[in-house]
């Protein structure tokens, strides 16, 4: 079966000052081309005359009461709009300052961007903070609309010296427009026709430009990238599948593919690319969901980013350079826990270093800051908690973008600029590549934990040199054992001492560490349970065996001086809460 071919699409932000006319020119632009819902129009002129008001088209973008009342735009708003060429999801984002974050929001969703200028008032403090967040979102060539042009008679010569302000401020900040286009969106011109008030003018119409802009299909000719939203599982009449889904961002994906999946570095063939209640497809591509099974069963969640494995693959790591811009109420600064969101992982980030701080307006820059205040940009160093996948800004926009959450409210996004090294990168490096090169068996996990009526997972005891760590952990196997559970009781020493011999008469603490979280990866892939006793492990410690094993599949217990029986207990109920230990047969 051959699919219906689709229409390109691109995603457009319209930003710039409070009352520089975005809203207007939008509404314009719809009612001019027929894109606008049947009745819509006469609907907001007969609100106007009811509540003895002027129309305006920025009404029929400015649909909540309190925008209406207030004349501004407070959320982004999404409306669909086509041209003969393409269709365009366009984005109208707040001007005002106050609402800066919903810009900010919208503008993170858009490949291309209009900035709107007043003629008469010129580049704003908010227009330069606007022009430097498309310039951070990877945004460089939007096309300039100089509004109001009625405002000032239409001259040439004002014109060009607006124009002349906001390309030099723009060029500073990297961002170099396509088309500069005086405009009237009171009035329509140029915006779907040339106008006759401005002969002078020689450029194309709002509507050229923005056909002119370069297609979204690019993101085809990028290695395919696609954030796991989630992982559907169907049990329903002997159905086994575990649907993986998510939003394709770049390249394309087809049956049979082999792929990966970062950070964990798993990976396996698509079996099937599903689409119900259609026919399965052959291939998908950027913009579009997904959804796809896999040919070798591998346990993955939300947040892990898929690849192709034929293709280059993205970075891994807990740090990186980034250019943000901070809207929060309180400072960022060092020391405290935010939430950072890629793709779809979340995770706590901490600022590790502020390298210079930038004011978005001036592009002033100052060194030795201590913190980011509402409304700066900043250059700086981020540390996640856990590994994440990412791109650099770069290579691929999409991937390289990030919003950092102080509490319950997104209060900052930026780029990712370069990767840098951590603690652990030497681990992650061999873990990746051991991944690839893993030989899988023709018995799947799923099938050993239904024999075993378990999952195999990693129980690490530790606690002081004087706790009871190893009585309770060989009691703890003996309960397992009698329990009829697979299980495995190893020392630390027993590892240490035997594939670690060779680097037993040097101080290589770490690798004693990684060696023994390979050998803990072996036997939790045949299903067992492996109980580990070992004293005061460092945070460095399980940096690395929490890198070279899935967390999910660690159970960590701290023995202080409780009695062994006590302990046994509380450890095979904690085993049963997390579903390690299962009652009956599960797949």
């Amino acid at each position: 079966m051959i699919a219906a071919k689709t229409r390109p699409r691109l995603h457009l932000v319209i930003t710039g000052h409070v009352d520089h006319g975005k809203s207007t020119i939008i509404g314009r632009l719809l009612s001019e081309t027929g894109c606008l819902p049947q009745g819509k129009l006469e609907r907001i002129r007969a609100y106007c005359e009811r509540n003895a008001k002027p129309f305006e088209y920025a009404f029929l973008l400015d649909a909540l009461k309190d925008e209406q009342a207030q004349g501004i735009t407070i959320e982004s708003s999404r409306v669909h709009f086509m041209t003969a060429k393409r269709d365009y999801v366009i984005i109208d984002a707040p001007g005002h300052i106050e609402f800066l974050r919903n810009m900010v929001t919208g503008a993170s969703q858009a490949s291309a961007a209009l900035l709107v200028i007043d003629a008469k008032e010129g580049m704003r403090e908010n227009s330069r903070r606007h022009g430097y967040i498309l310039s951070l979102l990877g945004i460089r060539r939007p096309a300039v609309l100089i509004n109001k042009m009625d405002l000032i008679g239409y001259d040439e010569g004002e014109f060009r010296r607006v124009a002349k302000d906001c390309n030099s401020f723009l060029k500073r900040v990297g961002v170099h427009p396509d088309h500069v286009i005086p405009v009237c969106g009171l009035h329509g011109d140029n915006l779907a026709q040339t106008s006759t008030r401005m002969r002078w003018y020689r450029g194309p119409t709002v509507l050229s430009a923005l056909d002119g802009f370069a297609p979204e299909a690019s993101a085809a000719d990028q290695p395919f990238r696609m954030p796991v939203q989630d992982v559907y599982k169907f049990t329903a009449e002997g159905d086994t599948r575990r649907i993986i889904v998510g939003t394709v961002e770049s390249g394309s994906l087809s049956a049979g593919d082999e792929v990966v999946f970062s950070p964990s570095g798993k990976s396996s063939g698509v079996r099937a690319l599903e689409d119900f209640p259609r026919p399965r497809r052959g291939r998908v591509g950027p913009g579009a969901a997904a959804a796809f099974t896999l040919a070798d069963q591998v346990y993955v969640k939300r947040g892990e980013l898929v690849s192709r494995r034929d293709e280059k693959s993205p970075r891994v790591g807990t740090r990186f350079e980034a250019s943000l811009f901070w809207l929060g109420r309180e400072p960022l600064k060092p020391a405290k826990d935010y939430v950072l969101k890629i793709g779809s992982a979340r995770v706590a980030a901490r600022l590790e270093k502020i390298l210079q701080v930038v004011d978005a307006s001036s592009l002033a820059a100052r060194r030795g800051a201590k913190s980011v205040t509402c409304n700066e940009a900043a250059d700086c160093l981020l540390r996640t908690s856990q590994a994440v996948a990412f791109d650099l800004t770069g290579e691929n926009v999409a991937m390289g973008r990030f919003v950092l959450v102080d509490g319950f409210e997104i209060s900052g996004g930026g780029v990712i600029r370069k990767a840098l090294p951590d603690a652990v990168s030497w681990v992650r490096e061999k873990v990746l590549r051991r991944n690839l090169k893993w030989q899988k068996s023709f018995i799947a996990q799923e099938m050993r934990a239904q024999r075993y009526r378990q999952k195999p997972a990693l129980v690490l005891i530790t606690g002081p040199r004087d706790s009871k760590r190893k009585e309770v952990a060989k009691a703890l196997e003996a309960a397992l054992f009698d329990a009829g559970r697979h299980v495995y009781y190893l020392g630390l020493g027993s590892a240490l001492y035997g594939v670690a011999a060779d680097i037993r008469d040097g101080d290589n603490h770490r690798e004693d560490i990684r060696r023994f979280a390979e050998m803990a990866h072996i036997i939790l892939d045949s299903g067992l349970i492996l109980i580990v006793s070992a004293a005061e492990l460092t945070q460095e410690d399980f940096s690395i065996i929490k890198t070279a094993i899935d967390e999910d599949r660690i159970e960590t217990v701290w023995v202080g001086r409780k009695g062994v029986r006590q302990a046994v207990a509380a450890i095979q109920e904690r085993l049963r809460a997390r579903g390690f230990l299962t009652n009956r047969s599960q797949g």
